[in-house]
């Protein structure tokens, strides 16, 4: 069996990847991967994701420079989820222009919940040009 084939696909043929830091361990962001991006990830060293909105192939960085090395990758215990351990390139994973894509933090009680920015933009990062 080809090891593509062990991966539980969705209906659509993707399946869900987090790339995660491989130093600190921190989420960095989720992407969508079909065959071919996993087959290029592995092929390549770098993470190539499925655009889902462009409905094309995405090489992580290839427009921002801020490329994903990938150290590891791992499926989960039903094959339905993929990890990736990266070396993010310019400490920007984010298409706002920070460090993480997971930069709202919801806080507050009851009726009065709110979903907060915790992340600044950092700079130099196309996100700050344009205010995020």
């Amino acid at each position: 069996m080809d090891w593509l084939d062990a991966v539980a696909w969705n209906a659509d043929g993707l399946v869900p990847a987090v790339a995660q830091d491989a130093a600190s361990g921190e989420v960095l962001m989720l992407a969508w991967m079909n065959r071919e991006s996993l087959a290029r990830t592995v092929a390549t060293g770098e993470a190539v994701y499925w655009s889902r909105s462009r409905a094309s192939l995405w090489h992580k960085g290839e427009t921002s420079g801020h490329f994903q090395k990938v150290v590891e990758i791992r499926l989960d215990c039903d094959a339905d989820a993929i990890v990736l351990r990266v070396e993010q390139a310019g400490g920007i994973a984010c298409h706002t222009g920070r460090r993480r894509c997971f930069f709202n933090l919801l806080e507050g009680e009851g009726g009065a919940r709110r979903w907060v920015s915790t992340d600044p933009v950092l700079p130099g990062s196309p996100g700050a040009s344009h205010g995020g």
